[in-house]
């Protein structure tokens, strides 16, 4: 199905504590069974992660990030389904590289791991660069190290005008990924939801989709079953759980098509297939059909 132009990436989390699916797919033949099912429902990217990035989560160790991706990598690829690496670790990336990963998708923009850019510059693929203002109490912007791209429960980062200042520190890295001999049309903007930011964070920069397209780079979003998706669909102030957000995220994926982003993060690539195939025929004339 033609979806205009906007690539799904389906999530694969070969982790033990993710928010979304709590290690259903730390086992290998799940994952690849899991991988394989969402590429048959129209994802057009398999996003392979071996690290959770919850709040709360703890980070594992480099080779063990290794040996939970690289093999699922290595196996999507020899099929023809076209891989990205979920990672923050240059030496993962990599890895991950050399098993047939056709993306990095970098959570910490660059920024956690001073070896990212070279690893991604020399391979020449797409770099997705997230939006994520790491909790510290130091002053500036850096340099940081990997331990400050974790979450702090229920915090998130103070801002006057929050797609005013992602949109600008998404250019910042930008400006570092280029310098470090990145080409830039190979660079994708996220703005990072849920990543050290509050509900009207999210909703403010989902508003301001258009903003952050206008800068001039590919915008993935990943709003996928996140928190702030479970608190606007609350009964009696509990939260809907992250399986029961399903119809929100595939609204958050039809709007966000309709303002022009280039990919959508989702877990469910045949529902988000569907939404964006509604705000084409809505946008344009291409999409609709007799009936």
């Amino acid at each position: 199905m033609d979806r205009g132009g906007v690539k799904i990436l389906g999530v694969v989390n070969v982790t033990a504590d993710s928010f979304s699916d709590g290690g259903r797919f730390l086992d290998p033949g799940a994952a690849l069974d899991q991988a394989r099912a969402l590429h048959a429902d129209g994802a057009d990217v398999i996003d392979v992660g071996g690290e959770s990035t919850r709040p709360g989560a703890h980070r594992v160790d480099e080779q063990v990030e290794i040996e939970r991706v690289v093999p699922i990598i290595r196996e999507l690829a020899a099929e023809g389904i076209v891989v990205s690496v979920d990672t923050m670790r240059a030496g993962v990336a990599a890895a991950a590289i050399d098993a047939g990963a056709a993306y990095v998708n970098d959570v910490s923009g660059g920024r956690a791991d001073d070896q990212m850019a070279a690893v991604v510059a020399e391979a020449d693929l797409p770099w997705i660069l997230m939006h994520w203002r790491p909790l510290t109490d130091r002053a500036g912007d850096g340099p940081y190290g990997p331990d400050d791209f974790t979450h702090r429960a229920g915090q998130a980062g103070a801002y006057r005008d929050v797609v005013g200042e992602v949109s600008g520190e998404l250019l910042a890295q930008v400006d570092a990924a280029v310098t470090a001999g990145v080409d830039p049309d190979r660079l994708i903007l996220d703005p990072g939801l849920g990543f050290a930011k509050s509900a009207a964070h999210n909703w403010a920069l989902l508003r301001g989709l258009p903003t952050l397209v206008g800068l001039g780079f590919p915008v993935l979003v990943g709003a996928s079953r996140k928190r702030f998706l479970g608190s606007l669909l609350a009964v009696d102030g509990v939260d809907r759980p992250p399986a029961g957000r399903e119809v929100a995220t595939a609204a958050v994926s039809a709007l966000a098509a309709a303002a022009g982003v280039w990919g959508l993060r989702v877990h469910d690539a045949a529902a988000s297939r569907d939404a964006v195939a509604v705000a084409r025929a809505w946008t344009t004339e291409e999409g609709a059909v007799d009936g």
